[in-house]
């Protein structure tokens, strides 16, 4: 270090030696070092986007948040009752624990993918959709030998002796506020070539649940408590041997591409009617004449073929929104201390019947709702100490069945609130639902609302009366003077 030291004066001065031979300087350092952290910034930034992809690519939801039935999902129950020489007795069970979508005809159909080499000896209450290929049994031949088995419900009427509690209603299960009684259904299955114990057994997997189409998506089955059932005397508990749940939530986005519902709202103090958005649920394809019905058309009853019979692909009327389910919000009378509304509920599907419809419908004013006419009416409250949600839905044998597509496909019923004057108004579209749902699935609002009439015309309006009025009854008096 004195080598390189240097006297000025009284200040002590160090001086770097110089560097040797080939090696590099400080700024040529700096620069080396900014490239290589340009280059790793370079490759980081490309192994998270590779990352990513991988991890969208793989990945799977399989829950589903709605915020008005927050807990609701299709619970499937497996139990095993009993042990046989070569697998296992048990009961399945589906469980329909959402507040207001159910499931209609034709009805779920439940699949699933075994662990290992296990076939299907027998049925009850149930059925598989195919046999598949029993080529190696001689004899005693398999309900079903397929490794990936597809059941669906029994219809009613099927012969007793292959019916087993909950079960033959051609896969149609309610909502668990319409009936919680006829929100369950089960079949048996006798299950060969799989253990024989609880560490032998393995639980099935890939889990899938059409209800009756696309929608759910169902998690792996999990292992929990064995359940234990009442004797009809409830003096003697028995309990499954073992017992597995899988757990199926429901998606809007999967089970369609275009909504299925819209509203249209009106009022009396504005003969302005707001229709449903124009292509809410699709547009009228001109390349393709039959992708809708024009019900003044002379051929229409060629046209909609299969009357009473349900079918998945809707056919619908031609109008401007293109959706099969119409509901309109009518502001009908304003009383002093009440208002009333009516709601109607329009089918626009030529191949649909829906059977057990409701519609869940979101406003502030529930919490003070009278009178109900000719609908069944339920408050939902996911949230405590908010009642701002109602669940409505058809009275038995009157009007629960919404009939396809023509003069009788509506239903219609009216709506008494009492008015709270700190909240109550017809301002800013106030009388208006915020939400609507119609068997599950959210509708598309209109983005306007019927407007109250100007205040400032009908002031100037009714002076003009007033003057209009005075000057005549002035004429008449002395007229008769």
């Amino acid at each position: 270090m004195e080598k390189w030291r240097t006297w000025r004066g009284t200040d002590d001065i160090y001086q770097k030696p110089p560097p040797p031979p080939g090696s590099q300087t400080p700024l040529t350092n700096r620069i080396a070092c900014c490239k290589l952290f340009t280059l790793f910034f370079e490759l980081s930034s490309f192994s998270i986007l590779l990352l990513f992809l991988f991890s969208s690519s793989s990945f799977t939801s399989t829950e589903a948040y709605d915020p008005l039935d927050p807990n609701g999902n299709i619970t499937v129950k497996w139990d095993i009752m009993s042990w046989t020489p070569d697998g296992y007795v048990a009961v399945v069970t589906i469980y329909n624990f959402q507040q207001y979508r159910h499931i209609q005809a034709p009805g779920w159909t439940l699949g699933w993918k075994w662990a290992k080499k296990e076939v299907i000896w027998s049925m009850m209450g149930g059925q598989t959709t195919e046999q598949g290929d029993c080529s190696k049994f001689k004899g005693n031949i398999p309900h079903c030998c397929k490794k990936d088995p597809t059941v669906v419900d029994l219809m009613p009427g099927t012969p007793y002796n292959q019916q087993i509690a909950n079960c033959c209603k051609g896969g149609v299960l309610n909502s668990w506020v319409q009936d919680p009684s006829t929100a369950a259904s089960s079949f048996q299955v006798s299950v060969g070539q799989a253990g024989t114990t609880n560490k032998t057994v393995r639980v099935p997997k890939n889990f899938t649940l059409r209800a009756p189409g696309p929608g759910y998506t169902c998690g792996p089955a999990k292992i929990v408590k064995p359940s234990r059932f009442f004797t009809a005397d409830k003096r003697r508990v028995t309990q499954a041997l073992m017992t597995w749940n899988v757990t199926c939530t429901y998606s809007q986005f999967l089970a369609q591409r275009t909504p299925s519902c819209c509203v249209s709202l009106s009022s009396f103090y504005n003969e302005t009617l707001v229709p449903c958005p124009q292509c809410a649920c699709g547009c009228q394809n001109a390349s393709q004449p039959g992708s809708c019905v024009d019900p003044k058309a002379p051929h229409i009853a060629s046209v909609v073929q299969g009357t009473g019979q349900n079918n998945l692909a809707p056919l619908v009327q031609c109008t401007s929104h293109m959706c099969p389910v119409r509901i309109h919000w009518h502001v009908k009378l304003n009383y002093k201390e009440y208002w009333r509304v009516k709601v109607t509920i329009t089918n626009f599907n030529y191949n649909m019947n829906y059977t057990q419809w409701n519609l869940v419908v979101q406003h502030p004013n529930f919490n003070n709702l009278t009178q109900i006419f000719s609908f069944n009416y339920e408050p939902l409250t996911p949230y405590t100490g908010i009642n701002d949600t109602a669940m409505l839905w058809g009275v038995k044998f009157y009007n629960d069945l919404l009939s396809q597509a023509g003069r009788l496909g509506n239903v219609q019923s009216e709506l008494l609130f009492r008015k709270d004057k700190s909240t109550f108004t017809f301002e800013k579209g106030w009388a208006f639902p915020r939400r609507v749902y119609f068997n599950g699935d959210n509708c598309v609002m209109p983005p306007p609302y019927p407007r109250l009439p100007n205040t400032s015309s009908h002031q100037r309006i009714s002076t003009l009366g007033l003057l209009t009025t005075l000057v005549v009854a002035m004429a008449f008096l002395f007229g008769f003077a």
